[in-house]
């Protein structure tokens, strides 16, 4: 999930440029060519945005008749193998899933790599059209067996995945890695305190960072009107600016190109959407089976919160198959981990823990027995 710079605090949605100039390390779990199974690319239509989608299918053989799952990137634009700071998750995922039998779609999010579309205007339920899109497309596939159709969501993949499967009977599971339970603006504002944390802020300056950014998201949450919405949040941040004499301005940048950049990301149609959705009122509607997992030292989407409401929604909705894992000392992208902090992502060998790869693959085929 991304969070964005506010005041003196940095919240992490700059860490990957940082991040990307160290060495990258190596990645022994990468997969290597020849794979064991078939694999394909494809492309698919989602018609309700006119835009043409790409993405790679693998079989667990190329005859035969396969459960299949797709997966749903996290927030930012990737590509299908969900690159982020040198590491392939969706790419190790894809790998571990086909060698257990099971066919994996994995694409392009719109906009990025070969898929076509505008990443920047797309809110979460956008999204959410072009994984319906992948569904229509399996079911055109002979291999695939169309009642075994399960989502794996990671991060906002995670809140995509019963976005589309409270509407739709084609999904057959939902797996959530990181997903999120509580509204978006509540999750951003515990994110950005848990990382200042884990960063070494003094609790002076996160106190006054968290008051500052639940003034502005909360402008954002009560907004119906995407003008004024701008006006004010721009007069908002120039009295604290004003009133602030720690505030740090980029080298380069005027207080005014600072304000605009910070009210364009607080105001993009993205933020907006995220920060309003409360995800409970969609899990009440999911009845398929639902495994929600998260990282013990998870700092964006902290698991103990998330996971608790995430179960307690699904619960109040009657669905009688819930399952939910906090993994110990792994992080936002099932690392193994020190901290937790998004700090370290790069600076791990692993990509996604093998403890979790195998519990998620286990419980997964015990729905498609």
């Amino acid at each position: 999930i991304r969070t964005h710079k506010q005041g003196s605090q940095e919240c992490p949605m700059n860490w990957s440029r940082k991040a990307i100039e160290k060495e990258f390390v190596k990645r022994p779990q990468e997969p290597v060519k020849p794979f064991s199974y078939y694999s394909e690319d494809v492309t698919f239509q989602n018609l309700k945005a006119n835009i043409t989608l790409a993405g790679t299918l693998t079989l667990p053989k190329k005859e035969g008749v396969f459960p299949v799952v797709i997966l749903i990137s996290g927030s930012g634009p990737q590509n299908r193998d969900e690159e982020l700071l040198g590491h392939k998750p969706f790419l190790v995922i894809s790998d571990y899933l086909t060698k257990n039998g099971i066919a994996v779609l994995r694409y392009d999010d719109r906009g990025v790599g070969e898929s076509k579309g505008d990443f920047k205007t797309a809110t979460s339920a956008d999204f959410g059209t072009d994984v319906e899109s992948a569904i229509t497309y399996l079911k055109t596939r002979k291999e695939i067996n169309k009642k075994q159709i399960g989502l794996v969501g990671h991060s906002e993949g995670g809140l995509i995945a019963p976005l589309v499967a409270s509407k739709s009977k084609d999904v057959s599971f939902i797996v959530l890695l990181a997903g999120t339970g509580i509204q978006g603006d509540k999750l951003l504002l515990l994110q950005q305190e848990l990382i200042a944390k884990a960063n070494g802020a003094s609790e002076t300056d996160i106190k006054k960072s968290i008051q500052t950014n639940a003034k502005l998201f909360e402008m954002v949450v009560q907004s119906h009107d995407n003008q004024k919405l701008k006006t004010d949040l721009k007069s908002k941040l120039n009295e604290i600016i004003e009133n602030d004499s720690t505030t740090k301005i980029p080298n380069g940048m005027t207080k005014d190109q600072y304000i605009s950049l910070q009210v364009d990301q607080i105001a993009s149609p993205w933020m907006q959407y995220f920060m309003k959705y409360n995800p409970e009122p969609t899990l009440k509607k999911v009845k398929c089976p639902v495994l929600a997992v998260n990282g013990e030292k998870d700092l964006q989407v902290p698991p103990k919160e998330n996971l608790t409401a995430i179960k307690n929604a699904l619960e109040k909705g009657g669905n009688k198959n819930v399952t939910t894992i906090e993994f110990a000392n792994m992080n936002h992208l099932f690392q193994q981990c020190a901290t937790g902090s998004p700090n370290e992502y790069a600076t791990i060998e692993q990509t996604f823990s093998p403890t979790a790869l195998k519990e998620i693959t286990n419980w997964i085929k015990e729905q498609i027995k």
